[in-house]
């Protein structure tokens, strides 16, 4: 153990240099994951962003995730339809 305290003349080795280098890609990776789990926590995770899709991808999902019922669904849908143009694949 004695010989990989000292180097040569008694002074720290060569090695000692890794310490810092450890040191920050524990912390850079500390950073990454927080910065990750804080991002995936503001949308939520599977939750569709404005961008994600288009407005009928938005209606199918919330109508799968039970936050409108059926009734709801297909007056959107129907609404959808007359805008974009028969795009809602409503029967």
């Amino acid at each position: 153990m004695q010989t990989l305290a000292h180097f040569g003349d008694g002074g720290p080795g060569p090695w000692i240099l890794l310490v810092p280098v450890i040191w920050a890609l524990a912390i850079g990776g500390g950073v990454a994951l927080l910065r990750r789990t804080v991002r995936r926590g503001r949308r939520g995770p599977g939750r569709p962003t404005a961008e994600a899709g288009s407005p009928v991808a938005v209606l199918g999902h919330r109508f799968a995730s039970g936050e409108i019922d059926e009734d709801e669904y297909w007056r959107r849908l129907s609404v959808l339809d007359e805008r974009f143009g028969g795009r809602g694949g409503a029967a």
